[in-house]
């Protein structure tokens, strides 16, 4: 699979909460070459300091040559990160691992919570752009509260994909859990699954995927050094009893490879 480097230059600068960003980059050879659930790893500063790239999942693409990432602010790269000018060139390497594999023949129910709602909208675009029907399908959404969530509910709603949200605090949509909106719905016969978001909810998916054996892919977040696979600093479990390097054998796996606490 090619990577490419670039320097991409900063299109677009949107600030949603304190903490939540999303940026839209000029990179159109990654932007061309991208396909859902993959990643890029982009240098957030010019000198040392930070020394490692850090990992973003592609929020979505533009036929434009640019591609969009949504993060929030939890540690100094990414606050540097939410400093940056428009017009301003950053280093972005991409797309990197391992993306969605999607299943035009089945209904589709896409799980997002959190930052894990991120790589679902370039999911749910290009399910939409391919299949001849998404009548059947659900885009199923969590997060702590309502601001955390309502800023990017426009983007999913314009494919006219049936969509149901969630909040810890109540705040939009099901008091509760994502996953226990999926629980409350009748999920069509032959349904494949794709979820991203914290540990926990990603567990609670694949254990009701697997009481009703429908196949789930997982796109799992981790902490990166390289994204090529050198660096070995992003082994999780296996269900084998090894282990996988989510760079490279990952992000995105079928549920089942993997091993979960829950």
């Amino acid at each position: 699979m090619t990577q490419y480097q670039e320097n991409a230059t900063v299109a677009r600068i949107e600030q949603f909460t304190n903490n939540n960003f999303r940026l839209t980059l000029l990179c159109p050879q990654i932007a061309a070459s991208a396909t859902p659930g993959q990643f890029v790893m982009i240098r957030v500063g010019n000198g040392k300091d930070p020394l490692l790239r850090r990992p973003f999942s592609i929020h979505q693409t533009s036929s434009g040559g640019r591609i969009q990432i949504y993060f929030k602010v939890v540690g100094r790269g990414t606050e540097i990160l939410a400093q940056v000018k428009k017009d301003q060139e950053i280093s972005v390497l991409g797309p990197l691992g391992r993306g969605f594999q999607l299943n035009l023949s089945a209904p589709v129910i896409i799980v997002g919570g959190g930052l894990g709602i991120a790589p679902m909208l370039f999911l749910a675009k290009e399910n939409y752009r391919l299949k001849r029907s998404c009548a059947a399908d659900f885009v199923l959404l969590g997060a702590r509260e309502k601001n955390e969530l309502e800023h990017l509910l426009a983007d999913f709603k314009c494919l006219g994909i049936r969509l149901l949200t969630a909040t810890d605090d109540g705040s939009l949509g099901h008091h509760g859990l994502v996953t226990e909106i999926m629980q409350s719905v009748s999920l069509p016969v032959g349904s494949t699954v794709y979820a991203c978001g914290p540990e926990p909810m990603m567990a609670g998916v694949n254990k009701i995927c697997r009481s009703l054996g429908i196949p789930c892919q997982v796109s799992v977040e981790s902490v990166m050094a390289c994204g090529m696979g050198a660096c070995l600093g992003c082994s999780r479990p296996a269900r084998d009893g090894g282990y996988t390097h989510v760079c490279v054998n990952g992000p995105v796996y079928d549920a089942e490879e993997l091993l979960w606490s829950l």
